[in-house]
């Protein structure tokens, strides 16, 4: 998680204009998954980097859970600016220069619903650039289409290798430019994988 996050985190600088392009202002959506987790390792990383950063967590708090909830708690540590729920939330990303969609990853199937689909929605309705973690959220990384509503990203930075689905040429309309990760895993490992998704 937390070799996903710096990758996510450094992606997102160089997104923007790199740490020469001054600071941006950034506004991570997290879900209470280990997407979400990945969101909170983006935050602490861009806020280290004197990027100004504010977690909107669209989850209940007591879906965080474990290696989440670990990076959850440092940022409350560290009194990060954290706001929960989904009223008004298009609304408040309008003023940020990119948001990370750390929503829902691979583990998202089938349609949408409560606040995973209002966060989804208020995301798109916010028109802004969007970097989204792992695989935008709504989009089957298996099929490369969603059942519904669906995360529009501008770059999707994707972790060890390229999802199935991406392959696909329906699922550019919602990942934008793709990015894959190196997070640690070894190569022949990832080779495996690869293999496997063939």
């Amino acid at each position: 998680m937390e070799n996903a996050g710096r990758n996510v985190a450094d992606a997102v600088e160089a997104f923007v204009g790199g740490p020469s392009g001054g600071s941006a202002k950034v506004a991570i959506v997290a879900g209470g998954g280990n997407n979400g987790g990945d969101g909170f390792v983006v935050a602490r990383h861009l806020a280290l980097r004197n990027h100004p950063v504010t977690v909107f967590l669209v989850a209940p708090r007591e879906k965080i859970s474990g290696d989440a909830e670990i990076n959850f708690n440092i940022l409350l540590a560290l009194s990060f600016d954290i706001r929960q729920g989904t009223d008004a939330l298009a609304g408040e990303l309008k003023t940020y220069d990119v948001i990370v969609d750390a929503v829902g990853g691979t583990g998202v199937r089938g349609e949408l619903r409560g606040w995973m689909l209002e966060a989804v929605n208020q995301i798109n309705q916010a028109a802004r650039p969007v970097v989204a973690v792992d695989v935008p959220t709504g989009l089957d990384c298996d099929a490369g289409t969603p059942s519904g509503p669906c995360v529009r990203a501008d770059l999707t930075v994707t972790f060890v290798t390229i999802k199935t689905g991406f392959k696909n040429p329906m699922s550019k309309e919602f990942t934008g430019i793709i990015k894959v990760a190196d997070i640690g895993i070894p190569p022949m490992q990832v080779a495996r994988l690869a293999a496997g998704s063939q």
